[in-house]
């Protein structure tokens, strides 16, 4: 039995043909329309190059400035000098001579002499008698029992503060202080890391007792005095 198909009627004969004409042409209208661009009228723009502007640029008119005229000469001197007569008399003064003779006696007056007060500070290093601590008037070295016996004061009258243990502070507080001449211990002053420090080192020196006050020459004199006082945390 012979098929009922005509073989010259076969549509899948150039099927692959006709696929691979219609890819190239859908790729290439692609391609067209990626690249496609198109411009507004608005949006353009036009440049000109207006010379006659640039060449008619306005220069500015600037006034010249009118200097002063110079100032006249000074007026000539006279020639002819006038001279004036004074009728003023004027009267010599006659100078006495102060030379005197072997034979005159001249009288001279007493001389008094007058003490001058020594109103000075004097530093405990260089002062000829050092103030004495009470305790220290028997000694032989006046000095070095003065410092002997203010480090014993310090020592028995030390309180750590409590606020300052609490807050961990110490360090070295610097005293000042001055001698009188009537020895009282006087212009107390305190420099140190902490207020409490320097609040109790100023009640250690307020606790000092009178002393016999510092000579210079035979008088008394004021004597500064300086010493440290440590608080240190065990």
């Amino acid at each position: 039995m012979e098929p009922k198909k005509n073989p010259k009627a076969d549509l899948t004969r150039n099927s692959g043909l006709y696929f691979a004409i219609g890819m190239a042409v859908v790729l290439f209208l692609t391609w067209q329309g990626l690249e496609w661009k198109q411009y507004d009228k608005d949006e353009a723009f036009t440049y000109k190059m207006d010379v006659d502007e640039e060449l008619e640029e306005e220069i500015p008119i600037t006034e010249m400035l009118k200097t002063p005229p110079p100032p006249p000469p000074p007026p000539a001197a006279p020639e002819v000098i006038e001279v004036v007569e004074d009728d003023e008399e004027i009267e010599e003064t006659v100078i006495e001579s102060t030379e005197t003779s072997q034979d005159e006696v001249v009288e001279v007056e007493e001389i008094v002499e007058v003490e001058e007060p020594v109103d000075v500070d004097v530093p405990f290093a260089v002062i000829e008698d050092v103030p004495v601590f009470p305790g220290c008037e028997d000694a032989k070295d006046k000095r070095a029992c003065f410092q002997e016996m203010m480090q014993k004061h310090i020592r028995k009258h030390f309180r750590y503060p409590e606020i300052a243990q609490e807050m961990g502070v110490q360090g070295r507080v610097a005293v000042m202080f001055t001698i009188d001449k009537d020895g009282s211990i006087t212009n107390i002053r305190m420099r140190g890391p902490d207020k409490n420090l320097e609040k109790e080192a100023q009640r250690i020196i307020d606790k000092l007792p009178k002393m016999t006050p510092g000579k210079q020459r035979g008088r008394p004199v004021r004597v500064p005095f300086s010493i440290p006082i440590t608080f240190r945390l065990q």
